[in-house]
């Protein structure tokens, strides 16, 4: 056991750490005592599916899970219903009880392909919070001061330009340190986004009484694969940890050279030592870039599809951009019309979100038919089969039989 090379990988990919001290004190007397310590972070099941932009926190948590930690993956099934208002410039639609409880169930099924289900505790915040009750959070509420909230940049910046800020939006950051009294927590993760949030859990922890003050672990918001913006499922820009494992491992390989180090520090297992290894020789010419990003694409897709699905979408993806040969397994539709305007057939196909996007698509020489290049936004297929292809990862065969 050497713990500077545990301390070194635990500080791999942190933007920030609240008290890394206590973090290594309790590392180290896991190691020399035999004793757990508490790790906590909460993900509200506003959507249905995790991507890789969550495993971010996930991998870490992990991580401390081989180091003496029990996590406590937290769904914040009542704070859903608010709805975290960081980063927001308006108030966030509330979601229903019923959607919140749905997305849950998937989180639980997911959340096992990177936790070690055997040192891991799946936690429902409604258990306390209902508890609390009308008098608990109006005790709750005045732990804190208008002031202090506003210090928030999101909610200083609503408040300069008068948007409206409802309570319940206060109440938030409140809820959710209060989860760190509930459950205890000697450190809590999160996103860099999270700060305010985080940090209220230390300060309530204190208000309590607890006997605990939690560390903070803040990791970054992964850049999607536009390499601009945070992953995220709604800018298309996200690799889900339930994706099949073709369309995973294409996803991979198509991120940029400069995003590649960042993906291997932050979504990959490989210790540190081996990564900077590996960026070393590619720096000096002993390994192509392209093998490293299909060694970070093989390893991520084997984690969460399995081998043999990640071996048979690596034959696909070679074949494919090797040999030029189409999917082996390409979706069908079908239409019962003399002829099909192709912007309708790419919509219809789930080819594009958008008419304007698949004009765009077209006028940008991205779209081919029967793997010939198109540029007529206009064109109308007539009787007949055809494939239709977006890029090098997008394929519909479609049937207009009349």
């Amino acid at each position: 056991m050497n713990l500077e090379a545990i301390y070194k990988d635990l500080e791999r990919g942190v933007s920030e750490f609240i008290d890394l001290e206590k973090i290594k004190n309790l590392i180290k007397n896991y190691y020399e005592k035999g004793e757990n310590f508490i790790v906590k972070a909460g993900f509200d099941p506003t959507a249905s599916d995790l991507h890789l932009g969550h495993s971010v926190v996930l991998n870490k948590m992990r991580f401390l899970q081989e180091h003496g930690a029990k996590v406590i993956f937290l769904i914040g099934d009542f704070t859903a219903q608010i709805g975290d208002p960081t980063g927001k410039s308006v108030t966030r639609k509330k979601l229903s009880k019923e959607e919140v409880l749905k997305n849950a169930k998937t989180y639980e099924e997911q959340v096992f392909k990177i936790l070690d289900k055997q040192k891991t505790q799946i936690a429902f915040n409604s258990t306390w919070l209902n508890e609390l009750g009308a008098a608990g959070i109006v005790e709750l509420t005045s732990t804190f001061s208008v002031a202090r909230m506003l210090e928030r940049d999101d909610f200083t910046k609503r408040f300069k330009e008068q948007s409206p800020i409802s309570i319940c939006e206060f109440l938030y950051p409140l809820l959710q340190g209060y989860d760190s009294v509930a459950l205890k927590s000697d450190i809590e993760m999160g996103g860099t986004d999270q700060k305010f949030n985080l940090l209220m859990g230390r300060t309530l922890q204190r208000t309590y009484n607890t006997n605990k003050e939690q560390a903070v672990i803040m990791m970054p918001l992964l850049v999607g694969l536009d390499g601009v913006n945070k992953m995220s499922k709604s800018l298309q820009n996200y690799i889900g940890i339930n994706e099949e494992a073709n369309v995973m491992y294409a996803k991979i390989l198509s991120i940029s050279d400069e995003l590649m180090r960042v993906y291997y520090d932050l979504l990959s297992f490989k210790s540190t030592d081996l990564i900077e290894q590996i960026f070393d020789d590619i720096k000096a010419n002993k390994l192509h870039p392209k093998k490293a990003k299909e060694d970070l694409a093989l390893e991520l897709c084997e984690r969460f599809c399995g081998s043999k699905a990640t071996q048979d979408a690596k034959k696909e993806f070679d074949n494919i951009h090797s040999n030029n040969a189409l999917p082996s397994d390409i979706a069908e539709f079908s239409f019962n019309e003399n002829e099909v305007w192709i912007v309708k057939a790419m919509q219809e196909c789930n080819l594009v979100s958008s008419g304007s996007e698949a004009r765009r698509m077209i006028l940008a020489g991205s779209v081919k038919v029967n793997q010939q290049k198109i540029n007529d936004e206009q064109l109308k297929l007539q009787q007949g089969e055809y494939i239709l292809q977006i890029g090098k990862r997008k394929f519909a065969k479609i049937i207009i039989k009349g």
